[in-house]
């Protein structure tokens, strides 16, 4: 991309609420897990806060396991806008997800946020260093990625290998990568237009633009807390105390 092509942040957010998160248990046997409070916030508003300080100003909500309650926890926002999907009658998946909001998402590239992590921002916004490497050109998928070893609840071993120019490999069977995806990214609309409405993941197209080199990554900047059980909140709420000192 030419350094002086001005860069768009991407108006429209996809936000996955809609898991039935299983290993939160019992926390979720009567609460949605984005609505679990870690550091005094529930997950889904560090989510909705990162992406209105950085000025997205509509943010879709896929919804499904005790959806009535995000529902109305989120109706006290007033950003970034938000648009529920309903996914009550099936739970569609994080691929199906999308592909059942192609007509809002109108065929504009899209940040995708998952609800189970936050993190601490370094210097700068991390949103805004996504949107700055975003280039369409060469790139159908930009994912934030953060180390495997310094991050916080990580109990597995990566999830991808990065080269200079930031092109990611996943890992092999086996082995271990320094990298986690953050479960925030910024994706083009065409990756679904030819999928069938049904429930399917995100891994399986992130691993094929791996293998087709359309697959990057940007190094997340500051401390991210991967929140999916009910001890990683402790562990998160002690990493976060212990970076603020």
């Amino acid at each position: 991309m030419n350094p002086t092509t001005p860069v768009a942040t991407p108006e429209i957010a996809m936000v996955f609420a809609a898991g039935l998160g299983t290993r939160m248990r019992p926390i979720t046997d009567t609460l949605p897990k984005p609505l679990a409070h870690v550091c005094g916030k529930a997950l889904i508003d560090h989510t909705l806060d990162m992406l209105a300080d950085a000025g997205v100003p509509c943010a879709i909500v896929n919804v499904h396991y005790l959806a009535d309650q995000i529902e109305a926890h989120l109706a006290r926002r007033s950003a970034p806008s938000i648009i529920f999907s309903d996914e009550r009658d099936k739970l569609l998946g994080q691929g199906g997800g999308i592909k059942k909001v192609l007509p809002i998402i109108d065929g504009r590239d899209f940040f995708v946020c998952n609800t189970d992590a936050f993190w601490v921002e370094g210097p700068g916004s991390n949103l805004g260093r996504l949107a700055r490497a975003w280039d369409p050109a060469r790139m159908d998928a930009l994912l934030l990625v953060a180390p495997t070893t310094s991050s916080i609840g990580v109990d597995w071993r990566g999830d991808f290998d990065m080269d200079p120019w930031g092109r990611l490999a996943r890992r092999t069977e086996g082995g271990v990568s320094p990298f986690v995806y953050s479960g925030v990214g910024i994706l083009k609309a065409s990756l679904f237009s030819d999928r069938p409405a049904d429930a399917f993941g995100l891994a399986p197209i992130f691993f094929r633009l791996a293998d087709q080199g359309r697959l990057f990554g940007v190094r997340l900047d500051g401390l991210w807390l991967h929140v999916g059980t009910p001890e990683a909140i402790v562990e998160a709420e002690n990493a976060v105390a212990r970076s603020s000192r």
